[in-house]
């Protein structure tokens, strides 16, 4: 696998960057980003350069400005700085850099970064590290070693925290108070400009000489508009060495750890934290996030891959890591960003991309958190509301772009500029692109299904299903000739089809969100007669179920014409066909609106991403083998991959239909899509349902693991450059570790405190704990050890 990075076979947890190139920025600073889920801070380098993107996020911080939909705004930096050592300040396209090496430690989020740089035959020695601690969420720490190789040295540095930070030209803070506390800790506060968040950003700098031993400094501090600083100067004679350990703390009122009310409480609150922080060293500091790392996240889903390709196992550990930053499970207010917290892609919004594609990696590996991710939906309630009662429907209509859970609608009304005409584009995904409904409901039961949690089902999960559900029932609309319900104007998950009607994935959806909501209701009624007279209350299900009695079985679900084919939508069959090699094979996504505006792609069949190929996934069950082969036959020739969440679904129906090549070589494509030789593909952030599409791709694709209904079933499919695959998941709350060779697959339960079951060719297996099953892949005979 071409990667853009370096990697080392011996350690696959090891991204290694051997030049700084100053034109290509983005790609390192977002694939080499730290975080831990609260904060994510982009690896910009500590000296500044033209292009670069000094992105620092808090989850969950959005605001808005002006008519602009909120966005997670640009937050102060506090890890840039500026040294100067005898008169040249640091800037390395200056001079002679060798030995250069810039590395993330995937396993503990260590970003380390050092060289040798000569300048007027004067050569120095640096290294930097820092880490965001996964131990801390508030506490970011730097250390920077400066060391005299040729000659005494005069070192000038300059840091602190600067909040002259936008959003590409937005600003999103108010300036608040900036002061210096006991003559050592800097602090400046902020607040966003609309949404009146306070944030109190903590800085201080201990340093030391090359044996640790404490060095006093002399310091100036330098305020500016949004800037607070301390300039520092030291001597140095040849071969000494300077370290200095910086210390940020970050803090906000909206922290569900922070709990006082007044301005002058936060700033405590974030003094309090800098200066217990502070009193430890970068190693213990360190080694307390790393243990941290262990607990929250390694510990969870653990994957082997023993491939012909070393990068594979790069791959799967990069996606995890990007996950474990991105991902705010402290707090179920929040929600996983299309870009995660790397950049300022999509404003920090959350899409469909959680419940399709990153959803199933917490229900399967950590299913705290994906209760957390479905408990967002929930207080989205209020949003869907109204979302759906502006456009007049009923029920919970969930938005395409999701930022703070009540907000709602939260997608931009205008886009790019049409090739053709020169106008900004109208977003239509925001309007009709209106799956996502289906989706959350989706997702909320499959998390029911693999964890058994019945009792969240009944205090949120039930009510979000019949929410979305009385939302679809609103939305049918009756076609009396043909006596059926219909869905018009839509984009489904291809969305280069605009205005589309009767979308397959999206009726499909639809028709079994209704059909769910009925059997729940039974359930309800039947079961739980007192919850059955809440949601009655709320959601008039009385009335509401009859109406869903007399439309589920008149769905318009499109059905396959005489090839076998299962149309897109009613005309998508109709259109032109054109030859898409070049734009299949072309180095960048989206070549073809170089040649073509929207509303004539509109007119072609040409799909972005999987559509009908992602419904037969999804709903495995409801087609047979031949007829996925059909559709992948016509379909995928059709597609040209531009989305991000492509193609790892068409590795892992590439796998269930046994082309195991195609699925490997698919797998990669989607592991280069932030890895990748593509210098800018990850400018604006990484991919995060990419990410979680690399582990789906593994896990559910070559692992063969599938949840349908209520029923785990598992039928490995290894590519043949994999000897072993190997992983940790978890099912009905019990921990299950399956390990899968060319010929065989082992089945082990964990200390379970019950027996789990599973399905494998048709054959139903059981564990009690602590019990394995070997099953042959050659006969599917399975043996109990």
């Amino acid at each position: 696998m071409q990667l853009g990075v370096k990697t080392d076979p011996k350690n696959q947890w090891l991204l290694t960057e051997n030049k700084l190139n100053t034109r290509q920025l983005g790609k390192a600073e977002a694939l080499m980003c730290s975080g831990n889920g609260y904060m994510g801070i982009r690896a910009t380098t500590e000296e500044r350069y033209v292009g670069e993107r000094r992105d620092m996020f808090i989850a969950g911080s959005f605001d808005s400005f002006a008519d602009e939909v909120a966005e997670l705004p640009n937050l102060p930096d506090v890890v840039g700085m500026q040294i100067e050592v005898n008169g040249h300040q640091l800037n390395l396209n200056q001079g002679e850099v060798s030995d250069y090496q810039r590395q993330i430690n995937l396993k503990n989020g260590l970003l380390t970064r050092t060289f040798k740089w000569t300048i007027d035959d004067q050569s120095y020695q640096f290294k930097f590290e820092r880490f965001v601690s996964m131990d801390n969420l508030h506490l970011v720490v730097s250390r920077v070693t400066v060391t005299a190789l040729t000659t005494k040295i005069i070192v000038k540095i300059k840091s602190g925290i600067d909040g002259q930070q936008t959003n590409s030209g937005t600003q999103h803070l108010v300036e608040g108070a900036k002061r210096l506390f006991d003559d050592h800790y800097m602090q400046l506060l902020t607040k966003t400009g609309e949404s009146n968040i306070n944030f109190a950003f903590s800085t201080c700098h201990n340093f030391f000489d090359e044996l640790s031993n404490p060095v006093q400094m002399k310091q100036q501090m330098e305020l500016g508009r949004r800037q607070i600083f301390c300039k520092y100067q030291a001597e140095l004679e040849q071969t000494e060495s300077l370290v200095m350990v910086k210390y940020n703390t970050i803090v906000t009122d909206r922290d569900r750890d922070y709990d006082g009310q007044q301005l002058e409480d936060l700033q405590q609150f974030g003094l309090r934290e800098l200066k217990t922080s502070s009193e430890q060293s970068f190693e213990t500091l360190l080694s307390h996030s790393e243990a941290a790392w262990q607990e929250r996240v390694w510990k969870y889903g653990k994957v082997a891959i023993k491939s012909s390709d070393s990068n594979d196992q790069v791959a799967i550990n990069f996606a995890r890591y990007q996950l474990a930053i991105s991902t705010p499970e402290h707090d179920n207010r929040m929600n996983i960003a299309a870009k995660g917290l790397t950049g300022e892609g999509y404003k920090g919004h959350a899409f469909w991309d959680t419940e399709i594609f990153m959803l199933p990696y917490y229900i399967f590996t950590k299913p705290i958190v994906a209760k957390k991710l479905i408990e967002y939906r929930y207080l989205g309630l209020a949003g869907a509301h109204r979302k759906a009662s502006d456009n007049q429907y009923e029920g919970a209509q969930f938005p395409w772009e999701a930022a703070w859970p009540s907000d709602g609608e939260s997608t931009p009304v205008w886009g790019a500029a049409d090739i053709v005409t020169g106008k900004a584009m109208k977003i239509w995904s925001g309007f009709i692109e209106q799956h996502i409904t289906s989706d959350v409901a989706f997702g909320a039961l499959e998390y029911i299904h693999a964890t058994g949690d019945q009792q969240f089902a009944l205090d949120k999960v039930n009510e979000i299903i019949l929410d979305t559900a009385k939302f679809w029932q609103s939305r049918l609309e009756y076609n009396s000739t043909a006596d059926q319900y219909e869905i018009h104007d839509v984009i489904g998950p291809d969305e280069y089809k605009e205005h589309a009607n009767n979308n397959s994935f999206t009726n499909y959806t639809a028709q079994w969100t209704i059909q769910t909501a009925i059997q729940i209701t039974d359930d309800l009624k039947a079961n739980h007669p007192d919850k059955y007279h809440e949601l009655d209350q709320k959601l008039n299900l009385k009335t509401t179920y009859d109406k869903w009695i007399a439309c589920v079985d008149k769905v318009y679900l499109l059905k396959p014409n005489a090839q076998g084919i299962i149309p897109q939508d009613d005309t998508y069959l109709s259109k032109k066909t054109i030859d898409l090699s070049k734009y299949r094979n072309a180095e960048h996504v989206g070549g073809i609106f170089d040649d073509y505006n929207l509303d004539q792609v509109n007119q072609l069949q040409v799909t972005k991403q999987a559509d009908v190929l992602l419904l037969l996934y999804l709903f495995e069950q409801k087609f047979d083998a031949q007829e996925k082969r059909l559709n992948w036959d016509y379909y995928e020739p059709k597609t040209t991959h531009d989305s991000s969440l492509s193609l790892s679904t068409h590795a892992i129906l590439a796998a269930d239909l046994g082309m195991q090549q195609t699925a490997y070589e698919f797998f990669q494509r989607a592991c280069q899509i932030d890895l990748g030789p593509d210098m800018q593909s990850s400018d604006d952030g990484t991919h995060s349902a990419s990410l979680g599409g690399i582990w789906n791709a593994t896990v559910f694709g070559f692992g063969g693991v599938r949840l349908l209904g209520d029923q785990l079933r598992i039928e490995p499919h290894l590519p043949a450059n994999w000897s072993q695959l190997s992983f940790d998941i978890y099912w009905q709350q019990q921990k299950v570790h399956i390990e899968i060779q060319a010929n065989e697959f082992t089945v082990s339960t964990i200390d379970a405190t019950r027996p789990i079951s599973f399905n494998s060719q048709n054959q139903t297996y059981q564990l009690a704990q602590n019990e394995s099953v070997t099953i042959s892949l050659a006969n599917m005979e399975g043996t109990l050890l």
